[in-house]
Formats: C-alpha cells, structure tokens, sequence
C-alpha cells in the first residue's frame, strides 16, 4: 500500500512537471503585461515601452505597459506578487528595489528571495551637476569652492537615502568637504533649485540632467560610470579625476518571481536579450545618457546587487541615517 502511494506521488509529480514544461513551451499565448512602478514619461517608463516594442512582434501577443507608481516602487512589486507566477505578469524596476529602498522603508517581502532580476536592460551612472553660475569650471574649482566656503555649500538629492544622496555622501568624505545635504522627493523639484541657486549640486540621473545640461541650465562636472556616457563625451568621470571609488552605475531590469517555470524564464531572458540589440532601442538609450545592459547572468545580478546592498548601508550608516 505504502509502495502504491509512492508510485502515485512520482506519477502525479512527474505529470505536472509535464504539463508545465508543455505550458511553457507554448509561451506566450496571450497578452503579457509589464508593470512600471513609475508614472509615464519617465525613465523607467521609456525603457519598459522600448522593450514592449520589441517584444510583441517577437512574441506575437500584445504587451502591454501598466504604470503603479506609489510607495517608493513597492506598488509594483507587490502587483508582481499578487498576479499569478507564470511569466505573463513580469516588473520593471531600478536596482534600487534591492539596494536602496529596503533603508528607506520596510517592505512586505525579501528583496532577496521573492523577486528575482532576470536581465540588465539599461544601465547609468549618476551625473553631478552644479549651477552654471558658480566660479567652479571644474571639479577641482568645486572642492576649493566649497573648502573656502564651510558650512555654506550644500548638495541635492531626488530622494532622502538613495545613491543621490550617498553618493554626495562618499564625495564629501573621499575630498573633505562638509557640504550639507537637502532632500527633495524627485529629481524635478530638485533641479529646480539647483538651476534657481537655492542649492549648489546634486547627483542626478542623466535622463533628467542631461538636456539641462545640454541647454546650459545646469553644469556637468562628472560622471560616475566607469567611461564617459555618449550623452556628454566632454564630461570626465570620477575615475579619471583621481577618485575611483565614485564609479557606481544603477541600472533598470525585468523581474519576476524565482518560480516561475525555468522555461519561462529563459524564454523572457532570450527575447528581452535580442530586443537589446535593436538599434532602435540602443539610440534612444544613448538620447537619455543610458547604455545597453550588460548580459549578466541572473544569479551575477543577484551578487551585485548585494554588493551594492551593503555598500548603501555602510553609507548610511556613517551619517547615522534614519527613514523620514
């Protein structure tokens, strides 16, 4: 009896292992939606309808963007929990989600075990910006500027705890500097006070920075990325002005759930792969100062955004930061 019962458990395993890899096989056959934890128009938002654009024909079923901003991000994240884990519910979201917004807030869920990174899309440094007005053309200026001015010389960030802010942080440690930082919740209001002369810098992404920039609103000073962007060729990075430490990149991926069917996930993984490759979708990039991800494996994913993980926190923990 007890030797039936164990024949019938394999029998029934081995079946609905079958009928998911036959599920599987036949993905998609129907529409896939991607949730952008972001308004429209934004960067995460232009990415993720890129990436639609060149998923559908591939796929032949619509795909379509669903926006739920709100909540730091997590409204998207917990959409993707709550939709069925089968691959036609997917997430499109910072690298933040993991690194950055478990010390701004308390998620419901493990950042590390219920989603999962499955491939790099697009990946950025930050870019630091200045008022075109000040007597600083260079960095070199900005740390002189702001050693002849203590207690007087403060930097934005789009968000209090993000890599904006830190990265301001590591800056004022690695050049001495005592710059005061000011919150602000998204890069907008924070540009505007940075264009207005009410703060000096900020760390902000280049998609709202570079056309700043480029019409002399804002000063470019460096870049974090390991090499320049395309974006700004005469804009420096941190490396080559002597601090390698400041080289930090933040990148937008696809997410989903660890189970859902491995074919599934490799079937995502191949298709949003080769929509990369598109040279539509690398030219718009280069418009919003972003490159192509790299073809990371999702476990390299993993690794590095526990690196990161633990390098925010240690940030953080210097200033003795605490959520607002």
């Amino acid at each position: 009896m007890a030797f039936n019962k164990l024949l019938g458990a394999i029998a029934a395993t081995l079946l609905c292992a079958a009928t998911a890899t036959a599920s599987a096989q036949g993905f998609p056959d129907k529409l896939v939606r991607i949730v952008v934890p972001a308004p429209p128009g934004g960067s995460q938002d232009v990415v993720a309808r890129l990436l639609a654009e060149q998923l559908q024909p591939a796929f032949g079923q619509p795909v379509i963007i669903e926006n739920k901003p709100g909540a730091v991000g997590m409204l998207g994240v917990q959409e993707l929990l709550n939709a069925p884990h089968d691959g036609y519910t997917v997430l499109m979201h910072i690298s933040g989600i993991v690194s950055e917004i478990p010390y701004l807030t308390k998620p419901r869920y493990d950042p590390f075990k219920d989603i999962k990174p499955l491939v790099q899309l697009a990946r950025s440094g930050l870019v630091f910006v200045g008022n075109p007005q000040l007597p600083a053309p260079a960095l070199k200026d900005v740390v002189g500027y702001v050693k002849a001015h203590p207690g007087k010389v403060s930097f934005a960030s789009y968000s209090s705890g993000s890599l904006s802010h830190t990265l301001g942080v590591e800056f004022n440690q690695l050049a001495g500097l005592d710059m005061t930082h000011v919150g602000y919740k998204g890069s907008p209001p924070a540009l505007q006070d940075v264009m207005g002369g009410h703060v000096q810098f900020m760390f902000d992404g280049p998609g709202t920075s570079v056309p700043m920039v480029k019409a002399g609103k804002l000063k470019a000073y460096a870049v974090t990325t390991s090499q320049r962007i395309p974006a700004l060729p005469d804009v420096p990075t941190f490396t080559e002005l002597g601090y390698p430490a400041m080289t930090v990149v933040s990148w937008f991926g696809l997410w989903l759930t660890p189970d859902v069917p491995a074919p599934v996930q490799a079937r995502l993984r191949d298709a949003a792969l080769k929509a990369m490759q598109s040279p539509v979708y690398r030219e718009r990039l280069a418009a919003l100062g972003m490159e192509p991800g790299l073809p990371a494996t999702p476990e390299d994913l993993a690794k590095s955004l526990r690196i990161a993980y633990e390098r925010q926190g240690s940030l953080l923990k210097s200033i003795d930061f605490k959520p607002e």
